[in-house]
């Protein structure tokens, strides 16, 4: 009797370890998955930082004429780093020890890139519907970086969520395009397309943000659930 009450409880416990086994593992897969977006946040920013510095000490490169790049080599790399330093300064006030956000850091860094990388390559000058593109895709992933940060708040329902993403991003675009027109177009050669073009830019950055927007509440909405216990 005695020994088949430790059969049992050995059991038990062979079950209950076994039960925890898939924590692990998950936890594990998440740790690395958080170590490969911290690589690619310092590697997107470097990458950044190079391809600025280039564009600003060279000389005889047209395509980076004429578009403030000393400018930009300094309020780039401020604008990619504020977001995780504000973030850094707020966990240190709270006390809070969960981990740094990576993934989310590294959305938000990555349009800055791929601006830089398109003027790089000539991209703008050389493909017509490039611009178009970037501020779909660019604020799709500023706006979706932000949902990262923001769904670890206390923001519920999903929806909410999803919605004040989308805001963010309509508003960040049209911060964007004041910030552009004050820096090349008003004293510029583009005085007489910038109005079609700047409601065009502020449309596809806003249809972008809200893409994310809808991405973000169905990544909340899925995460909520899996929290839900099951019954029985």
């Amino acid at each position: 009797m005695g020994q088949a009450g430790q059969a049992l409880d050995l059991g038990g416990c062979n079950t209950a370890s076994r039960s925890r086994l898939p924590k692990l593992f998950l936890l594990d897969e998440r740790m690395a998955s958080d170590r490969k977006a911290e690589i690619a946040t310092g590697v997107i920013l470097a990458a950044t930082v190079a391809q600025l510095a280039v564009a600003t000490f060279s000389s005889g490169l047209p395509q980076f004429e004429g578009k403030a790049f000393g400018a930009r080599l300094v309020a780039y790399p401020l604008m990619m780093l504020a977001v995780p330093f504000c973030y850094v300064i707020h966990r240190r006030i709270t006390g809070s020890t969960a981990p740094l956000p990576w993934s989310g850091f590294a959305l938000i860094m990555t349009p800055f890139l791929i601006d830089v990388t398109g003027n790089t390559l000539n991209l703008y000058d050389s493909v017509s519907w490039w611009d178009d593109l970037n501020h779909f895709v660019n604020w799709l992933l500023l706006a979706a970086g932000i949902g990262v940060l923001l769904s670890r708040s206390k923001a519920s329902p999903p929806w909410a969520l999803g919605w004040l993403v989308a805001g963010l991003g309509a508003i960040l675009a049209i911060g964007w395009e004041l910030g552009e027109w004050y820096a090349f177009i008003r004293h510029g050669t583009e005085l007489d397309t910038a109005y079609q073009d700047t409601l065009g830019d502020e449309f596809l950055g806003t249809m972008g943000a809200g893409l994310a927007g809808l991405w973000v509440a169905v990544r909340k909405r899925r995460a909520l659930s899996q929290q839900i216990p099951r019954a029985g």
